[in-house]
């Protein structure tokens, strides 16, 4: 199962790409390492917007999942996304592969701390900044945990506690590489699968791409759910234009009245049951 932004976007956090999606330019890590104000901006910003999404709940879709987890229809849920939504809905394997919003790590010694003490810093060195920030529109995340915020001038930035290097969220941003380990853990569940699920993903960026790649190169069958046309559509065995949550929650409940499917060697599958082809919107 690949999961992307789409997923979330029944609960409230807007994609990048979507038909209906605000406009949006996801961060670089160029731009946050090289530009003091731009990293003064973004720290205000995620000062509100990571409340938001700490509070965010999962959707019909991301239970889902977890309930197909747990009638061994899924094996486990790679996701682009960072809002630790299916780990809150109950699914136990999940590759954060782009990592979450809820941690912090210094780019100079590799210290890492939770956001939440993080915020307890920011606080304390920006008193009253919460009460005061303008939003404009109201709290509007995107999907790296950045809202708008109107006036961030005067926000001032914690350094790491530990070296006084860099803090930055632990996420993969625009320009970074996912780190080796959980790329190797992505493929083993495919490799593993007999059939990947995306849900949500325009697939445009290649550290998701490359995972419908490699199940069709290796003759795996390959499932889309997504709003609008994806990179992979090509590649896809059959492709869903629609929103997950309705999609996933009724394949969760026509699958869930099947039998467990098995393995010719009599092991339950435990990748996506291939029943989910029948299901075309």
């Amino acid at each position: 199962m690949l999961t992307g932004a789409g997923m979330s976007t029944d609960s409230g956090i807007p994609d990048y790409r979507g038909p209906d999606s605000p406009p949006s330019n996801p961060m670089t890590i160029r731009q946050f390492t090289s530009d003091a104000e731009f990293r003064q901006r973004y720290w205000a910003r995620n000062h509100l917007g990571w409340r938001h999404m700490d509070q965010t709940l999962p959707n019909a879709g991301h239970r889902a999942l977890a309930a197909l987890e747990r009638a061994g229809l899924v094996r486990g849920v790679i996701t682009q996304n960072v809002d630790l939504l299916h780990s809150k809905a109950g699914s136990s394997v999940v590759v954060d592969l782009h990592g979450t919003y809820a941690r912090v790590v210094c780019l100079d010694c590799g210290h890492t701390m939770s956001r939440a003490a993080l915020a307890d810093l920011l606080e304390a060195a920006n008193p009253g900044f919460t009460d005061r920030a303008a939003v404009l529109g109201g709290i509007a995340v995107a999907p790296d945990a950045d809202a708008h915020v109107a006036d961030t001038a005067a926000f001032q930035i914690i350094d790491c506690p530990r070296c006084g290097g860099m803090l930055k969220p632990d996420i993969v941003y625009f320009g970074e590489n996912v780190p080796k380990d959980r790329v190797d853990q992505a493929y083993s569940l495919i490799d593993d699968a007999d059939a990947l699920l995306v849900a949500g993903s325009s697939l445009t960026v290649y550290s998701g791409y490359r995972f419908v790649r490699h199940a069709a190169a290796a003759g795996i069958p390959v499932a889309i759910i997504n709003r609008g046309p994806t990179r992979g559509d090509d590649l896809a065995t059959v492709k869903v234009d629609n929103g997950c949550s309705p999609m996933l929650a009724l394949l969760a409940d026509e699958l869930s009245a099947l039998p467990k499917p098995r393995r010719s060697d009599g092991d339950e599958v435990v990748g996506v049951y291939r029943g989910a082809a029948h299901f075309d919107g």
